[in-house]
């Protein structure tokens, strides 16, 4: 459907407005906008620039903005269609920016507001869609955007402690690879020059460093083609239902980094459920939109098993209790919230202390990282540099003929 960007002034209070208008012609864009008490001063389709994709993705740090300065201003009593073209007007993503003001046509045109974020599916997931929607019915839209932008924070925050971690290893390894393939590619060749002039048997180790540099030096190009043909083939087998299936079983049984995948994906699914049930959204909507949510097919299957466990009748901490994959802290405090009446209070502490856990494993790990990173490169580069100087040391055996 053609969308028509226009400007056009309120009969009542002459404030001016611009935005954008579906319609199938731009006669029934102004009729629309009459019916809405709006007088048309400008109005021109609007031209879609190549490439450019309607609702595309946004990153996290924008949403969480959005969110956040959505909660405030709705809290402070400001009309939500106003709230949109403000934010849509100081909004620097302009995916985001497209995004909000078709937001806002639509919510004019009589649309709610839940019902015209599912228009997106790619910045608006469905837990998303879910708080705003139950916000809406319980005359609570403020609060719930407000708790769903403290859980959208919290996601980045845990996000980018991540990242910050594996930044230093994976900067670290790929220098290390480089200067191992320079050493083999144009170093060790030039010792290789200067023993063969003796014409004497080099020692084992050294040999070995030639061959392995001569066979770097013709097969380059091949070799980074096969490393590249692996990295993507895993990268392709693992985005498979079977691929997927088989890496999230074995990757929160890896040492070190398995503990801190699975406590990830704990505090996603604990966190997710305490917002979605303090949100007022039924168990079993709540309990298929964590599945969907929570990274792992192995959670995912528990999730759902649960979820026909509780329909038949069962309480959530011993439905949950029945896979293995939920340790039994989280099931206990589940289960105290169950008691109690405040599922989704425990909920949110067992989700602080995971992530107080993950930064405190973080760190540790980090701090042994660093340097088992510097003994790792010291070994590498070391013992290829020993290798080519062991000759040095017997050089005088070498250089009679009789090494």
């Amino acid at each position: 459907m053609p969308i028509f960007a226009y400007t056009a002034r309120e009969t009542g209070s002459g404030r001016e407005i611009r935005n954008t208008v579906e319609a199938l012609s731009e006669q029934l864009a102004i009729a629309a906008l009459l019916n809405r008490n709006l007088l048309v001063i400008e109005i021109r389709e609007k031209i879609a620039k190549k490439g450019q994709t309607k609702g595309g993705k946004v990153g996290l740090s924008d949403l969480v903005v959005f969110t956040r300065q959505l909660a405030t201003m709705i809290d402070a009593g400001i009309p939500i269609v106003q709230v949109l073209q403000a934010l849509a007007e100081q909004t620097p993503n302009k995916v985001m920016r497209d995004v909000i003001q078709d937001i806002c046509s639509r919510v004019e045109s009589g649309e709610s507001f839940s019902e015209s974020l599912t228009r997106h599916p790619k910045v608006f997931n469905r837990l998303y869609v879910s708080m705003v929607s139950a916000g809406e019915k319980g005359g609570l839209l403020s609060e719930i955007l407000s708790r769903l932008a403290t859980y959208l924070e919290n996601t980045e925050r845990l996000r980018k402690k991540v990242k910050t971690a594996l930044m230093y290893p994976t900067v670290v390894s790929v220098v290390a690879v480089v200067i191992t393939v320079f050493l083999l590619v144009r170093v060790i060749p030039t010792f290789k020059e200067v023993y063969s002039s003796f014409g004497a048997k080099l020692p084992g180790p050294t040999q070995v460093m030639i061959d392995i540099s001569d066979i770097v030096r013709h097969y380059l190009l091949g070799l980074i083609v096969l490393a590249a043909g692996v990295v993507w083939g895993w990268l392709y087998y693992i985005k498979t239902k079977p691929g997927r299936e088989f890496w999230d079983k074995q990757r929160i049984k890896l040492p070190v980094f398995g503990s801190i995948a699975h406590k990830i994906c704990l505090a996603r699914f604990t966190r997710t459920l305490a917002s979605l049930v303090r949100s007022g959204v039924p168990i079993l909507e709540v309990l298929q939109i964590v599945s969907q949510t929570v990274g792992n097919v192995v959670m995912e299957k528990a999730l759902r098993a649960t979820a026909s466990d509780i329909e038949r009748g069962e309480n959530i901490s011993s439905a949950l209790a029945k896979h293995p994959v939920f340790p039994t802290m989280v099931v206990r405090m589940l289960s105290a919230g169950e008691q109690t009446g405040k599922i989704d209070d425990m909920l949110e502490r067992v989700a602080n202390f995971l992530d107080e856990e993950i930064e405190t494993t973080l760190s540790g790990l980090m701090s042994l990282v660093e340097p088992l990173l510097i003994v790792f490169l010291g070994i590498v580069i070391g013992g290829m540099v020993v290798c080519m100087f062991l000759p040095i040391f017997n050089l005088a055996n070498i250089v009679s003929g009789h090494g």
